[in-house]
């Protein structure tokens, strides 16, 4: 990620700060919030590769690909750690879990 010229007025518009310390807090701030950014990213992949061989498994058996009440501890586990938020972020993640076989 190219670093941007925290004395210039453009990298000031650009956080939206007011001083020059202020913008390189938030562009130092936003570098981490990307690599976090990219790890959380690499984990949803690898739990949907996990999910996916868990639906393989249950179909193989006879099952149904997806367990309705391990989606609800899911959701319940979330929601619990991250409030409201948490149910609709356990959502997507399920959402994006389903159906990849």
């Amino acid at each position: 990620m190219a670093t941007l010229d925290t004395s210039s007025p453009h990298s000031l518009t650009v956080t939206g700060a007011r001083t020059a310390d202020a913008a390189e807090v938030i562009n130092g701030a936003r570098e981490r919030i990307d690599a976090l950014d990219d790890r959380i990213i690499g984990l949803i992949q690898e739990r949907m590769a996990v999910s996916a061989v868990i639906q393989d498994a249950r179909i193989s058996s006879g099952g149904r690909r997806v367990n309705l009440s391990r989606e609800m501890e899911v959701l319940a586990h979330y929601r619990d750690a991250l409030g409201r938020p948490g149910t609709t972020l356990a959502m997507t993640l399920l959402e994006l879990c389903r159906g990849r076989i």
